[in-house]
């Protein structure tokens, strides 16, 4: 009679402990007793048959129950014999059948395999930047902005899972969090956190696109010259020896103990002709976004993308191979570092830079999942470890990223090369004939050729279910969302090729939204509905929210 006296809804185990949560919609499944319906009873692609007496009143009791929890008294929740957990539950009708709810049955995965989701979620062509967002902030203030950052992420990350359980008497086991900003802010709250969302998607669309022209652009490169034995060795600033690096970019180099000279591939006559053809043809920024048009554009239109969902373990080896290039080149490189923690010097920067919002910029698209992470943690089995599962994954991403960043920046070999040539896309600074990391290229652009369509997908179902009610409104409709979408990112493969830039922006710009301003809002208005809201809290989120703002704004001004 104790248990029966107990609540049903909510999250909390005892009446008095309602005043710290305040939601009523959840079913604590734990501590629910549930009753069974016979085989027999339940319609599926049978005859319908009668339910036993005994589910018939049953039934009937949670019908009075539910009459009941009208009330303001939470005492008059249902006790836990009258609800079955949830793979138990029913839908009677009142002709004595029951039906089995749908999707009540999906199964449910345990906690690693729930981690390594949002590890894999997380983890994208962030990672690729994490090198020069540390040489640009220096390399000890990037150290602390990365785990200062990961932290304050993790922390706006969890108030958004939390965001469905702070709603009363509302069913929001199907909701996402553009629905929690409608809760609270109407129909601005919907339609700006959609936009923002779209930012996200498009900017990484961008990003994809431009990585894409790289890397198509380095591999046909390498095939060619393979192909023709021709060396560029050459052709660019950089080291000598088989673990060759190079500067793109000499100018930002003050002074290594190397020389400049033309191409010298070797060839002369027609060959000389044939190379300058096939450069003029195969142009990193001149053709190569163009001709993707002809490979993406078809894919981007298809109605379904589950056959590209399929592909997505090659997200999970181009990361573990990208972990074994960087430490395959510390074992040849070894590490290059000295510390001059205010000045510059020929080689080294400085280990405290005024760039450092660019780092932050990067960090706040590198560690974003929070528009997604309350649809992983739903198939969750154990779903009182979500915090613990959400830090432990944060943790991870956190801790791949320190590495990557670290390693190659520790392993550029200043002197010769300085600091400063470490590029936003560090496969950059290495050449076209080093095996290793042509092999990383060809991974990367297949894993993006399989992805892209799927953020196309995604974009198309958020912009054309919001305007229109349908995902696939028309051929016509679609055509001209995605020709939008290929525009801009053939318009910054051309003329701003620039990852590190596009990333911060974006980053930032949908951070203020997503990460900072709603959640902080919605937690501090939760609170206040509550009677819980104090003063420490209320500055500790408004804090954020500012935060959030001046890395926006610092982006335009670095």
């Amino acid at each position: 009679m104790e248990d029966e006296c107990k609540p049903l809804l909510g999250s909390a185990h005892t009446v008095g402990s309602y005043s710290h949560t305040g939601s009523t919609d959840s079913l604590d499944i734990k501590y629910k007793r549930p009753f069974h319906v016979e085989h027999r009873n339940i319609v599926e692609a049978v005859p319908q048959e009668r339910v036993s007496a005994e589910a018939a009143i049953l039934n009937s009791r949670v019908h009075y129950y539910g009459r009941l929890t009208g009330s303001s008294d939470r005492l008059l929740s249902p006790p836990n014999h009258v609800i079955p957990c949830p793979e138990e539950i029913y839908v009677y009708s009142p002709l004595g059948t029951a039906f089995k709810l749908p999707g009540s049955d999906d199964p449910k995965n345990p906690s690693f395999v729930t981690i390594f989701a949002i590890w894999n979620t997380m983890m994208g062509t962030s990672i690729l930047s994490i090198p020069w967002g540390i040489k640009q902030a220096g390399f000890t203030l990037g150290i602390i902005i990365l785990i200062s950052v990961g932290l304050l992420m993790l922390y706006c990350c969890y108030i958004v899972l939390k965001s469905t359980k702070s709603i009363p008497y509302k069913d929001t086991s199907d909701w996402e969090f553009p629905d929690v900003c409608k809760h609270y802010f109407g129909r601005i709250g919907k339609w700006s956190s959609l936009l923002f969302s779209m930012v996200s998607l498009i900017g990484a669309m961008v990003v994809y696109w431009v990585l894409m022209s790289n890397f198509l652009y380095n591999t046909g490169q390498f095939i060619y010259n393979y192909a023709h034995h021709l060396n560029e060795s050459d052709s660019d600033y950089g080291t000598n020896g088989s673990n060759r690096v190079i500067c793109p970019y000499p100018s930002t180099n003050p002074g290594g103990n190397y020389s400049a000279g033309p191409l010298s591939l070797g060839v002369s006559g027609n060959d000389t002709s044939d190379i300058k053809s096939f450069d003029f043809w195969w142009s990193k920024n001149n053709t190569i976004p163009f001709y993707l048009i002809i490979l993406l554009l078809p894919l981007l239109c298809f109605r379904s993308a589950s056959f590209f969902a399929r592909f997505t373990f090659l997200g999970t080896i181009s990361v573990a191979y990208l972990i074994f290039l960087v430490t395959y080149k510390a074992v040849g490189q070894g590490f290059h570092l000295e510390f001059h923690w205010f000045e510059s010097t020929q080689f080294y920067v400085p280990e405290f830079r005024v760039l450092f919002p660019q780092l932050a910029g990067v960090l706040t698209l590198a560690f974003f999942i929070h528009n997604c992470i309350i649809t992983l943690m739903k198939s969750n089995r154990n779903p009182e470890n979500n915090v613990r599962d959400l830090s432990v994954a944060y943790l991870l991403v956190g801790l791949t990223y320190l590495y990557v960043g670290v390693m190659m920046f520790a392993i550029f070999p200043a002197p010769p090369l300085s600091k400063e040539c470490i590029e936003p896309n560090f496969l950059d600074n290495f050449p076209n004939t080093d095996v290793s990391v042509f092999i990383a290229r060809t991974c990367l652009l297949f894993q993006m050729i399989t992805v892209y369509p799927l953020l196309g997908y995604l974009v198309r179902v958020q912009m054309m279910g919001q305007i229109f009610g349908s995902h696939y409104p028309s051929a016509v409709h679609v055509l001209t969302l995605n020709l939008v979408i290929v525009g801009s990112g053939v318009l910054m493969a051309k003329f701003y090729p620039n990852i590190g830039s596009i990333i911060r922006f974006s980053g930032a710009t949908c951070g203020l939204a997503l990460v900072f301003l709603f959640p902080c809002l919605i937690h501090m208005i939760s609170l206040r509905r509550q009677g819980r809201l104090r003063w420490p809290s209320a500055v500790f989120h408004s804090s954020l929210i500012v935060l959030g703002l001046a890395n926006m704004i610092a982006q335009f001004f670095m």
